[in-house]
């Protein structure tokens, strides 16, 4: 009976989940699914990441959350309230049944106060209030959400700059991996073509079958490496389509695509998202402390009501009206206002501290991505003459062996320094791409010239 009775709980839960799955929405995509191109360019995927990755999409829901928030402090500003009501009730109590006699205007001297019997009445009402002065408590409400809409667009944008640099640098790690899948190959094919020549030398009888063995040794390890590659490839893609908020789909790059990128030529923080998120943090910190501090001070309102009332009992009606204004000012309230400030003051005062560690922060990312670029861009040089020299290095090679001047071992350490020199290379020329994309980001700048842009004019 325990075991069924688990079951059934189980059972009751997963209904409940499945229930809650059906009857919410799916607003993921609400058409159909974007459109991928054929090839991707870097460009294509930066600025399709922007529109359908769930991160942008989810900063995208906090800016309409932070704009409601906002329209709904300015509603507390120089705005009426405006309330209308409508009651209906009997009674036999003496106060409220005297009451309804006043209200209907039908008292008479007859009328016993003790017990003036049973009355009904019908209440139509209408009220109207006004907030002259709060201290500043409205106001302040204002600026922080202000602040906070700010504040939730600079997010955006930081989530924009970020999510553009991972999708430069994703892309690039594609090419390099298919560079070192085509450098696998070309190895391999190197390897097998030198080893047809080594079985043919060997029942030639002018090559030793140690030497045979150690191609075919080689040719193993190659195959080895190429499967690694292509494993690293497949991951690669699979990264790249999880940034795009893709789960699945092919890619098709083009390894020979320039990426449009201009290195920034003024590298400064003032452009980084980041910095106004922080910035308006601390001015909306700044708001709400004000707007503790106003309950200190004296609150003053006006009100105005019109009222009618209608009775069947005593067949009465009559109307009235009220208006007038209020002082309200706390003068005790155990020290608890004060209290509040000083917690307020605090975290303003940690916010400032917060955004000093911030500008030291991107100061010295800033640096460290110019430093970064000038390293990739004195390695691409270098590799790019190695290669050439790698090259020319194991042709001549090639040709030495057949003739037998050199051992098999000598134009295996040939060919393997060959596919590590253009490993190397690929190397060089992503961590190049990614070091520009990594200077633009640092530097606040989005990936490419216009694409936020061009993304909000092709937005539904």
């Amino acid at each position: 009976m325990v075991i069924v009775s688990k079951l059934f709980r189980q059972c009751c839960g997963w209904a409940m989940v499945c229930s809650l799955l059906l009857l919410t929405p799916d607003t993921s995509w609400a058409d159909d699914p974007p459109q991928t191109p054929e090839i991707w360019t870097p460009q294509q995927a930066v600025i399709f990441g922007l529109k359908n990755s769930p991160d942008s999409r989810i900063a995208s829901q906090r800016i309409a959350a932070a704009q409601a928030n906002r329209n709904q402090a300015k509603s507390r500003l120089y705005h009426p309230r405006i309330d209308l009501s409508a009651t209906y009730g009997q009674t036999n109590n003496p106060i409220y049944s005297f009451g309804n006699i006043l209200n209907q205007g039908t008292f008479n001297q007859q009328i016993d106060f003790n017990n003036p019997g049973r009355t009904d009445d019908l209440n139509l009402k209408a009220e109207l209030s006004y907030r002259f002065y709060n201290g500043g408590s409205d106001q302040a409400i204002v600026e922080a959400a202000e602040s906070g809409y700010l504040g939730s667009e600079s997010s955006k944008r930081e989530i924009e700059h970020r999510l553009g640099f991972e999708i430069v640098r994703a892309y690039q790690n594609i090419v390099q991996a298919m560079d070192q899948v085509e450098a696998r190959k070309a190895e391999l094919e190197a390897i097998e073509l030198s080893l047809a020549v080594a079985e043919a030398r060997y029942e030639a009888g002018d090559l030793l079958k140690t030497e045979v063995l150690n191609f075919e040794v080689q040719k193993s390890r190659t195959r080895e490496n190429l499967i690694i590659a292509n494993h690293q490839q497949e991951l690669t893609e699979k990264i790249f389509l999880n940034l795009l908020g893709l789960e699945q789909g092919q890619v098709n790059i083009s390894a020979n695509t320039e990426i449009d990128q201009v290195v920034p030529q003024q590298e400064h923080y003032i452009e980084r998202p980041e910095l106004a998120v922080l910035t308006a943090r601390l001015q909306a910190a700044e708001a709400e402390l004000k707007q503790v501090q106003g309950r200190n001070l004296p609150t003053l309102d006006g009100f105005a009501s019109y009222q009618y009332d209608k009775g069947w009992v005593n067949d009465g009606s009559g109307d009235s009206w009220i208006a007038g204004v209020k002082l309200n000012y706390n003068i005790w309230d155990g020290k608890q206002t004060n209290a509040e400030i000083d917690r307020k003051q605090a975290e303003y005062r940690e916010l400032k501290e917060q955004l000093h560690k911030l500008i030291l922060g991107i100061n010295l990312d800033i640096q460290e991505a110019e430093l970064n670029y000038n390293q990739a861009l004195q390695r691409r040089s270098v590799t790019d003459k190695m290669v050439e020299v790698a090259r020319e290095s194991a042709q001549l090679s090639r040709e030495r062996f057949k003739e037998g001047v050199i051992l098999s071992s000598d134009l295996l350490d040939t060919e393997v320094r060959l596919t590590d020199t253009l490993v190397r290379q690929s190397s060089a020329r992503a961590n190049y791409s990614v070091a520009i994309a990594n200077l633009r980001r640092a530097s606040g700048h989005q990936q490419f010239r216009n694409t936020t842009e061009e993304l909000l004019e092709n937005q539904p």
